[in-house]
């Protein structure tokens, strides 16, 4: 692998109170800032194109295409621009900005990982938020037969770019809010290697949500169901790699 270049890439979608914050933490961690403005209205708009006169890079989508075709869109042109890792911030300014650099500091022992973000929550997580990603935990716990995705839903992983573009090529991994969940799934099962770091997140009282409740549901439901089959067909794989991935003790 091509010495480490990282950016952050953040997409977004109507955060215009939020979204100038989040690049003065990224700035400050000496991180080039690619935006994907995922359709957004005239005030967040008119907030990222100022973002952008600042130096910020700006990739602006003509529609809204939810946030997994905004993701996918900006590892593209993260590639273009000649970054090796992106990492994947919200722009709601949820995750605290102190544990981004254990992220980076990945990038010296395994460049080649996806490193993903478990949250760790304070008080003002919604209960019914916290308690329902469960749910997904335990589809991604089965799709992998594996616990080695701690939390798949969480906006904060360090992905590498041209590995991971490959991936997407053949498999697209959704649109919209299934993408965080598929695509690392996905890589799981190619073989790819992944690590677990963990990230504060503090929900504010007037933080904005674009979960569509039936809509994204049943997506995300259709997408574990997809996921089962797919883990059925690689079975033989999935078991053969526990086995060899077992101590010696537990094989004999």
């Amino acid at each position: 692998m091509a010495e480490p270049h990282p950016c952050a890439l953040v997409p977004v979608y109507n955060h215009p109170a939020t979204i100038g914050a989040v690049c003065a933490e990224l700035g400050a961690l000496g991180l080039p800032v690619v935006l994907v403005d995922d359709g957004s209205h005239a005030e967040c708009a008119a907030e990222l194109d100022r973002l952008a006169e600042d130096g910020h890079h700006l990739l602006r989508l003509d529609t809204n295409h939810g946030k997994g075709a905004s993701v996918r869109a900006g590892l593209k042109e993260v590639q273009r621009l000649g970054y090796t890792h992106a990492l994947q911030v919200d722009a709601d300014g949820q995750h605290a900005s102190k544990d981004l650099p254990g992220f980076l500091a990945t990038l010296d022992s395994t460049p080649d990982a996806l490193v993903i973000g478990y949250p760790r929550y304070d008080a003002s997580v919604p209960r019914a938020r916290l308690y329902g990603r469960y749910a997904t935990h335990v589809w991604v716990w089965i799709n992998t037969l594996s616990m080695d995705i701690r939390d798949s839903m969480c906006g904060v992983r360090l992905y590498p770019v041209e590995s991971l573009n490959r991936l997407l090529a053949r498999h697209p991994c959704g649109d919209r809010m299934t993408f965080d969940t598929e695509v690392l799934v996905r890589w799981h099962w190619a073989g790819g290697a992944l690590r677990n770091l963990p990230v504060h997140v503090h929900y504010p009282h007037d933080g904005v949500s674009h979960f569509a409740l039936w809509r994204d549901n049943r997506q995300i439901s259709l997408m574990h169901a997809k996921l089962f089959c797919g883990m059925l067909l690689r079975l033989p794989r999935l078991l053969s790699r526990r086995w060899r991935s077992a101590p010696a003790e537990a094989r004999s």
